[in-house]
């Protein structure tokens, strides 16, 4: 499986996806999470994936010896004519999902353990199915697509819980700060000009555990760099939130 791209990052061409790979995949993800590998920063830059969403852009000696290590796994080929890349595998599979999506959520969390992810983005698709990107501390970006459905429960079951505050939530500077584990969700709808997108809306979510207690605030839509409670609904209520956001 491959997806082929334009290899000039000026030129914001759409990749070209080979025909029944979207169905194939869709049916593959209905029978069980599948992964699709581990790629740094770099690696991702090189076949534009995801990297609109990420906040550092690698050198370009950085991106060269990327684009020799995928060449050497076989992941990025010359295309027929060449002036188009392939991107192969499990990588051109994730490219091809990237394109579709037209929403982000992006989680970031403190307070993790080792071995846990301190990031994770969701990218839905229409089927639904979403492509998830966990990344760990040291810069590895673990790649798997999931059902909806289990992609809320694995994001849900990562981000801080605990019996809601209510409305009572209190100052969000101060629960933050004395908070054992936090997060910042943000839901972000964007369009996309060829292969590159252009962020539009977006919506943030913060949660915040503090003595087994589970606060959220969202932006005061009146005051944008203010948070206000934001009382969750019943033992369920992070996941119906997170539900909403992306609805």
């Amino acid at each position: 499986m491959s997806d082929e791209r334009h290899p000039d990052p000026s030129d914001p061409g759409e990749a070209a996806v080979p025909e029944g790979l979207v169905t194939a995949v869709v049916n593959l993800v209905h029978t069980g999470p599948v992964a699709l590998g581990a790629y740094t920063i770099a690696e991702l830059t090189a076949v534009d994936a995801i990297v609109d969403f990420l906040e550092a852009r690698p050198s370009d000696e950085v991106l060269a010896e990327a684009v020799r290590s995928l060449a050497a796994r076989q992941l990025l080929l010359a295309g027929p004519s060449g002036e188009e890349i392939q991107v192969r595998g499990d990588l051109g599979i994730a490219v091809a999902l990237q394109q579709r999506s037209r929403k982000v959520l992006d989680a970031r969390t403190t307070g993790t353990g080792p071995g846990e992810p301190w990031r994770i983005l969701l990218l839905p698709q229409p089927e639904p199915i979403c492509l998830v990107v966990r990344i760990d501390a040291l810069g590895v970006h673990q790649l798997g697509l999931y059902t909806s459905e289990e992609a809320f429960r694995l994001l849900t079951d990562w981000l801080p819980r605990g019996t809601s505050a209510g409305s009572g939530a209190g100052d969000a500077d101060t629960v933050l700060a004395a908070a054992e584990r936090s997060a910042l969700v943000t839901v972000t709808h964007y369009t996309a000009n060829g292969s590159a997108e252009v962020a539009g809306a977006s919506t943030d979510l913060v949660l915040a555990r503090a003595d087994d207690r589970l606060h959220a605030f969202s932006r005061d839509p009146r005051e944008r760099e203010e948070l206000v409670a934001s009382p969750l609904d019943g033992k369920d209520g992070v996941h119906h939130r997170l539900v909403e956001l992306l609805a």
